[in-house]
């Protein structure tokens, strides 16, 4: 009879460390549900701040377009160009905007 009731506790124990095994899946699953969660959130976030730094580096790159101009400006004025029409026909030119050159016209 002690056999048999060995028996029936290893049984027992097999069956606690099975639905303790489940226990522990369903919690390491819910676990990694919630990194996910999380991972998509800091995601989003990621992807909002890459658009808003593309369009700063869009208008930060007209600025250094503007001051370029105006520097080019001041150098043209220096080295002897005095009309404003000419110094920025030829700041337009080296910038390489023709089309300023033909609404100029």
């Amino acid at each position: 009879m002690s056999t048999r009731n060995v028996g029936a506790t290893q049984s027992l124990n097999r069956h606690s460390m099975a639905t303790s095994g489940s226990v522990v899946k369903s919690r390491q699953l819910a676990h990694l549900h919630s990194q996910l969660a999380q991972l998509s959130a800091n995601l989003s976030d990621t992807e909002n701040l890459l658009r808003m730094t593309s369009v700063q580096a869009e208008a930060m790159r007209g600025l250094g377009s503007w001051h370029g101009g105006l520097f080019l400006l001041l150098v043209l004025e220096s080295e002897g160009l005095r009309d404003f029409d000419d110094r920025f026909m030829a700041a337009s030119k080296v910038l390489g905007e023709d089309s300023v050159k033909e609404s100029g016209r």
